[in-house]
């Protein structure tokens, strides 16, 4: 059996290791920018991609992961290879263009529910047309290559905004206004921006200034906030030095877009969540000098899991370099 992943140019080698520790029985065959492919003697191996339950094999650097049905001269005939094969809800198209991996919105495709049997054509040529398949399950992308194809909008004063916006869309994360999030290195506001938008108050740690279009929705008594509107609360603080008056009693969910290293964060995340017990929900983008160090992925699963956090989920999305998103829910 054949297995095909779509992921961000540059982490083929990183998603090779990924896997080289999740599958030992899988051999990496063909590869191309953003286009890694692996073979099994092992059918079971698959994940449980044939059988009715939902894949449980999890690779952060692979957006896509799918049973290969071979490669077509052209789109059509790779979009034969799927219909002959399996009944799908769905095919979903991509294609390796301007150096990434992009996920094609020009039709309009259904929204696949848990379950699914979702196609995946692959262009990465003029006659070069993979096909393949998966099935949709909880925290899989519902959008073709897991690329939601989200724009910034000109206010955003920072791409953490489409971090956010984009893991969201890909975790199937679902925010109440009775939400507090804390959200360390919040400057200038791109995560805190999209929050906002979403009706959802923020207590931004940063000592640095924010935008003014976050701005707009400060307030200065933390202890008495508006009732009628999102608002966010600027503690001008090092992580390090946040105390436990600082956050109140309120907060629900831990962000950090930081520039440290993911050790320090989690050591962060833990003393945060030891502060705000009401913390039930974790978003990390982890910053990593080499995308190898992906290795460390069961020290990070163990220190969350020492926080008592039960289901975790790490990925790499589609606006990320050296980055990663871990997502934590108790």
């Amino acid at each position: 059996m054949f297995l095909f992943s779509l992921c961000n140019p540059g982490s083929e080698k990183a998603l090779k290791m990924e896997a080289a520790l999740a599958m030992p029985s899988w051999r990496p065959s063909y590869q191309k920018r953003g286009f890694v492919t692996f073979k099994t003697d092992d059918e079971s191996s698959g994940g449980g991609l044939h059988s009715p339950c939902p894949p449980t094999v999890e690779l952060a650097c692979a957006r896509r992961l799918c049973v290969s049905l071979g490669k077509a001269a052209t789109r059509d005939e790779a979009n034969s290879l799927i219909t002959n094969s399996t009944s799908v809800s769905t095919i979903h198209h991509a294609r390796y263009q301007e150096r990434k991996m992009q996920g094609l919105h020009d039709e309009l495709i259904s929204t696949p529910k848990d379950g699914d049997i979702v196609g995946t054509v692959v262009e990465h040529g003029p006659d070069e047309f993979w096909a393949g398949y998966h099935r949709h399950a909880a925290f899989l992308s519902p959008d073709p290559a897991g690329d939601a194809g989200i724009e910034m909008p000109p206010q955003s004063p920072s791409r953490a905004w489409l971090k956010l916006e984009e893991a969201a869309r890909f975790f199937g994360l679902t925010f109440s206004t009775r939400d507090i999030v804390a959200e360390l290195g919040c400057a200038p506001g791109g995560v805190v921006l999209a929050l906002l938008d979403r009706g959802v108050s923020v207590i931004g740690v940063d000592p640095a200034k924010m935008a003014e279009v976050v701005t707009r929705s400060a307030i200065s008594d933390r202890e008495n906030p508006s009732r009628d509107r999102p608002w966010f609360y600027h503690v001008r603080k090092p992580a390090a030095l946040v105390s436990k008056r600082d956050l109140g009693n309120d907060v629900t969910w831990f962000m950090s877009d930081m520039n440290q290293t993911p050790e320090v964060v989690l050591t962060e995340c833990a003393r945060f969540c030891k502060m705000a017990p009401g913390i039930r929900n974790v978003l990390i983008t982890l910053k990593l000098t080499d995308l190898t160090e992906i290795t460390r992925k069961p020290a990070w699963f163990a220190s969350l899991r020492e926080m008592g956090f039960k289901t975790i989920r790490l990925q790499q999305l589609s606006v990320h370099h050296r980055e990663l998103a871990l997502l934590a829910m108790k």
